[in-house]
């Protein structure tokens, strides 16, 4: 007597949701076939691909009869289309006139190519090509004879710049090579995926051995409307598990119950693969994805980070906090435990500052946001508390009132330096020097635990010369002694701070608009004149901060309530240039590179000084600009101030992890060469000078 096996709750729901996910395709192509009146003319025939319908021999009672649809096109250049056809065309559309009972079950197609045309991806095949298409016998059907099938296909045939309908009336007949067919279309896999649809992205867990070879990935979706078809993908290895990463649709059709596509690999490999709800797992090791240059090794990584984070020490976008630094490093002096104690709180604050905003950027793009490094200055509301924090430091500079934490004249000294720590990180983000790119841009591909490694090493390399003069003696008596001088040096420093807060106020302008640089200005006067109140009750020895919140309480209100809703979203456009760029798009850029010239890229920001540096002392300058027309460049430029997601994608594509970034196009290249993130006039004008490379091998 056989016994029914007892599997496991979450095992027989698995196999529940996948018989339902196989029956749900079956009936799709059942209904196409029988509650759909095949039609008895055609009305655009097959003259630029021809189609005829195979079976394969006999049909079998109880069994499955195998038709085949043989696609030929009259010359190289007609293609036509997968199931799904991607960002444009369409699918084939196929009726059957079968007997009672007999079930025509979904087509199996070979893997598509992909087709890229002004940004839009195309699912296609070019050449003859044959798409199978099953059919269920019934038990105790009339085989004795071979039922005559007849039928009507419709489907799409183009070129690259015209697409005709076609369609045709036909009648199976025995024949073909099928053998060589069901070698050609790609098998299905027999263990269910698993799938997980975000907000931004749409997360697939498919069971593949680990030891496939997985040359160029790549994995088409059979749901219309659900994903972005020419976004970069991305492919990780969890044991035998590959999880891939696929952008949503910017409108996409509601969450799907079931997915279905087939992952590709390799010259018209690939297999096909349902998914159902489920868990899909995280981390794991990158195997392809936006960046298509190998990673280098870890090592020279940590060594990337580490020169990155020390250069931030003199990168200009780093002068904002130099006052603060400066008289810490002054107080340093005091006592040898003291600088010690100082200089480890410093650089726990520092360190502490960029592993967050390292997690907090993997977490974000982990959930589908397009983000990289420094992303929180494209947001207005940090922006506006940077801006406060700025003014609130100008203020206590300026003696206006006494903070322990950030004071050089009052207590808590391992408080102040670890607040230091954590500000100058913070605001030290947009500056991401030549050595730090690299390893920026790496770490938004490498498994979890390197990546925040990478974060950790840039924080040390940033404290590194405060901790130095913590413990290396030598180096603290070469500071200037502490006296009365230091509380002279801290009003000095108050200019170099209020002009800092008048930068923040700008870039909030530029965010938001005049309305919401007008509220942050009110924002600030209301904080200045709280902090004002409290500097004159701590001279009088009275209780001081109750009377800050009383006061600055409702300009804070004011401002939460009245920021968002005058708040005017900006879009990334060219800003006033002695080149006159095109705005970055990525047909503006296919279009660029189409013409022939050279093509100068730049990505920038208002919020990064070095980019507004080398705009000022070497790409905006007029003996550049005459070389850029002598040589027909054309120029092209990206504003990242405000986020914006296709910058960010393409950023990634290039292995940034922010601006600046440089791109030199020269004409018939494959890619683009990558220019110092340091330029100097000299260097663009040979750049416009240098001969053109000849054209790569298969480049159009």
């Amino acid at each position: 007597m056989s016994r029914a096996r007892n599997f496991p709750l979450p095992v027989r729901q698995l196999l529940a949701w996948w018989l339902a996910l196989v029956a749900s395709l079956m009936l799709a192509g059942a209904v196409q076939a029988q509650e759909v009146a095949v039609p008895t003319e055609a009305r655009y025939g097959d003259g630029n691909i021809a189609v005829e319908l195979f079976a394969d021999g006999a049909p079998q009672a109880g069994g499955e009869w195998m038709l085949a649809l043989r696609f030929t096109p009259k010359s190289g250049e007609w293609h036509g289309y997968w199931s799904n056809p991607g960002d444009a065309g369409q699918g084939m559309r196929l009726f059957l006139d079968l007997p009672e009972r007999w079930q025509m079950g979904a087509p199996i197609y070979p893997v598509p190519k992909r087709l890229t045309i002004s940004g839009l991806m195309n699912h296609v095949y070019e050449g003859t090509y044959t798409v199978l298409v099953p059919v269920t016998v019934p038990a105790g059907a009339d085989v004795t004879t071979t039922p005559r099938v007849t039928g009507h296909v419709e489907y799409l045939a183009c070129t690259d710049q015209i697409c005709v309908p076609q369609d045709k009336l036909l009648t199976a007949r025995t024949g073909g090579d099928f053998a060589r067919w069901r070698a050609e279309v790609a098998p299905q896999l027999t263990a269910p995926s698993r799938f997980d649809v975000g907000r931004k992205v749409l997360r697939l867990a498919i069971p593949l051995p680990a030891g496939v070879d997985l040359p160029d990935p790549h994995v088409f979706i059979s749901n219309e409307n659900l994903v972005d078809y020419a976004a970069p993908q991305e492919f990780r290895r969890v044991g035998d598990v590959l999880t891939v990463t696929i952008p949503l649709a910017e409108y996409r059709a509601d969450s799907p119950s079931a997915v279905g596509g087939l992952l590709a690999f390799g010259e018209a490999a690939g297999v096909a693969f349902g998914a159902i709800p489920g868990d899909v797992p995280t981390g794991g090791e990158v195997i392809a994805g936006p960046k298509s240059a190998p990673i280098p090794p870890l090592w020279t990584l940590i060594l990337g980070a580490l020169a990155g984070g020390l250069l931030l020490n003199i990168m200009p976008c780093v002068f904002p906090i130099l006052s603060l630094k400066a008289l810490a490093l002054a107080r340093a002096g005091e006592s040898e435990a003291r600088a010690r104690a100082e200089g480890l709180a410093y650089t726990a604050g520092v360190v502490l500052a960029c592993i967050a905003l390292g997690a907090l950027l993997l977490a974000l793009r982990a959930a589908g946001e397009q983000v990289g490094w420094a992303f929180q200055l494209q947001e207005p509301g940090v922006v506006v508390a940077l801006l406060v924090l700025a003014a609130a430091i100008t203020a206590n500079f300026a003696g206006l009132f006494e903070l322990p934490a950030v004071s050089v004249s009052m207590g808590g000294e391992r408080t102040g330096a670890f607040a230091t720590g954590l500000l100058a990180a913070f605001v030290a983000t947009p500056c991401t020097g030549p050595f730090m790119a690299a390893a920026l841009g790496a770490a938004l591909l490498l498994p979890t635990a390197q990546a925040l490694l990478l974060f950790a090493v840039l924080g040390l390399g940033l404290a590194l010369p405060f901790l130095l003069l913590g413990f290396v003696p030598p180096l603290r008596r070469m500071l200037p002694k502490p006296g009365a001088w230091m509380e002279r040096f801290r009003r000095i420093m108050a200019l170099p701070m209020a002009l800092t807060a008048l930068a923040l106020l700008w870039l909030v302008v530029q965010l938001g608009g005049r309305p919401s640089g007008l509220i942050a200005l009110l924002l600030v006067a209301g904080v200045v004149l709280a902090l004002f109140v409290v500097g004159k009750l701590q001279r009088g020895g009275k209780m001081a901060w109750p009377a800050f919140g009383l006061i600055a309480a409702p300009f804070v209100a004011f401002a939460a309530i009245a920021l968002p809703s005058v708040y005017e979203a900006k879009g990334s456009e060219a800003k006033a240039s002695i080149h006159n760029p095109q705005s970055f798009s990525a047909d503006a850029l296919a279009k660029a590179r189409a013409s022939g010239k050279p093509v100068f890229l730049w990505f920038t920001a208002d919020w990064c000084v070095t980019c507004k540096v080398n705009e000022a002392a070497a790409i905006e300058r007029e003996s550049v600009a005459e070389a850029f027309r002598a040589a027909g460049v054309v120029t092209m430029v990206g504003d990242w101030t405000v986020r914006d997601p296709a910058i960010t994608a393409f950023l990634t594509e290039q292995g940034a992890a922010g601006v600046p970034l440089y791109l030199w196009y020269a004409p018939g290249a494959s890619a683009p060469q990558q220019l110092p993130q340091v330029l100097t006039p000299d260097l663009l004008e040979q750049q416009a000078r240098r001969p053109s490379p000849a054209p790569s091998p298969g480049t159009r």
